[in-house]
């Protein structure tokens, strides 16, 4: 079920490649308010770029929901200012396959592509360090941990189409970018918009390998992942897959750990079960499962976070039973807190920042740790 209202472009907000945020005047209200003024996104290299008093298209449907995430609208046209027809160019990808707004894209493995003959030939990853996360938020802190080891090893990111299927959503990607902490994205399945594009999760890291040159390569779904309250109603189940993706292409998978000591949903607390469930019966036995260690934090830095994330420590005992059939390597925390703080974008989750999830952050940036250590071997 789709919701549409047509408007007005009242102000640009911000904008960045492929990605301008608008305020919008609609011509009636949202369904279910009364609300006629509202943000909205362009994806500027699907729809062109939206100038003030433009007349837009937009889906609201988000915003009829009243959805924490994703509550703006997205522009599907400009009607009285189409942008121009792309200029002829090789690639035969179709990416959001029958959609309205579904775009051919040139991927990395297609036929076309200078780099497809690397790709027909590539069948390993070489051992390459493959962290593989449930939430996008844990991309910036994984970055700060590998960086606190080896600030000179290059970083690929491997999207996912879980959630956000367009690259250019995250404004966290594109502050990663800038500030050169991250090499590049590479856009997966439905997903598009990255600096390469690739059919499957496969052909991504092998990209990332052999194509970016990647030291470690973090695979994730975009922003606004989903979930049911099932335990296999999640958009994040298929980080199990991903593990298992990239063992069998010969790289050392580490399955990132999704933790919280703030969540007040049971099921999230501790080692939330968007970790354990595809840790425990979809990934094969024998992956690398970082577990932070509380107890090397110092007592200056815990003072600094509320609560303590320490208080998951007799959860977490429990819940590690359920993933013996795994690596399980205790990582020190010493120095991670600042290597968190010097994050060049914020670090969010769920909507709670550094100090009120700590324990979300630190376990993020434990994996990096741990990925680095073996990237350096």
């Amino acid at each position: 079920m789709i919701h549409w209202r047509k408007g007005i472009v009242a102000a640009i907000r911000s904008t960045r490649p492929g990605y301008t945020e608008v305020e919008v005047e609609l011509d009636e209200a949202v369904p279910g308010t009364d609300v006629r003024s509202i943000r909205a996104v362009a994806y500027t290299d699907a729809v062109g770029q939206p100038q003030n008093r433009d007349t837009v298209i937009v889906n609201v449907s988000a915003l009829a929901k009243r959805l924490g995430t994703g509550g703006f609208g997205l522009i599907v046209a400009l009607p009285d200012a189409l942008p121009a027809d792309p200029p002829d160019g090789p690639g035969h990808l179709v990416k959001d396959r029958y959609s309205p707004l579904q775009t051919m894209v040139l991927g990395v493995d297609d036929q076309e592509s200078q780099h497809h003959s690397t790709l027909a030939e590539a069948d390993s990853l070489g051992g390459m360090p493959v962290v593989v996360a449930d939430l996008h938020s844990a991309l910036p802190a994984v970055l700060a941990g590998i960086r606190a080891v080896d600030p000179s090893l290059s970083v690929a990111y491997v999207l996912s189409d879980g959630a956000a299927l367009p690259a250019p959503f995250s404004q966290a990607v594109a502050g990663l970018k800038d500030a050169g902490w991250l090499q590049g994205v590479i856009s997966t399945g439905q997903a598009w918009g990255g600096d390469l594009e690739a059919v499957t999760i496969h052909t991504g890291l092998l990209a990332a390998k052999h194509v970016m040159g990647a030291d470690i390569t973090i695979v994730a779904q975009g922003p606004g992942n989903l979930g049911t309250g099932t335990k296999y109603g999640y958009s994040g189940l298929v980080t199990g897959e991903h593990l298992n993706a990239a063992a069998l292409l010969g790289g050392h998978p580490i399955g990132l750990l999704r933790m919280s000591n703030a969540d007040a949903r049971g099921r999230h607390f501790g080692i939330s079960h968007h970790s354990l469930t595809p840790l425990s019966e979809i990934a094969r036995p024998g992956m690398t499962v970082p577990v932070p260690d509380f107890s090397t934090l110092t007592e200056a830095e815990r003072a600094e976070m509320d609560p303590d994330p320490g208080v998951v420590a007799e959860t977490v005992a429990e819940q590690l039973h359920r993933l013996r059939k795994h690596d399980l390597v205790d990582i020190d925390l010493m120095g991670l807190w600042e290597a968190l703080r010097t994050s060049p974008v914020g670090l969010s989750t769920m909507g709670r920042k550094l100090p009120a999830d700590a324990a979300s952050f630190l376990a993020a940036a434990a994996a990096g740790r741990c990925a680095a250590g073996l990237a350096r071997r």
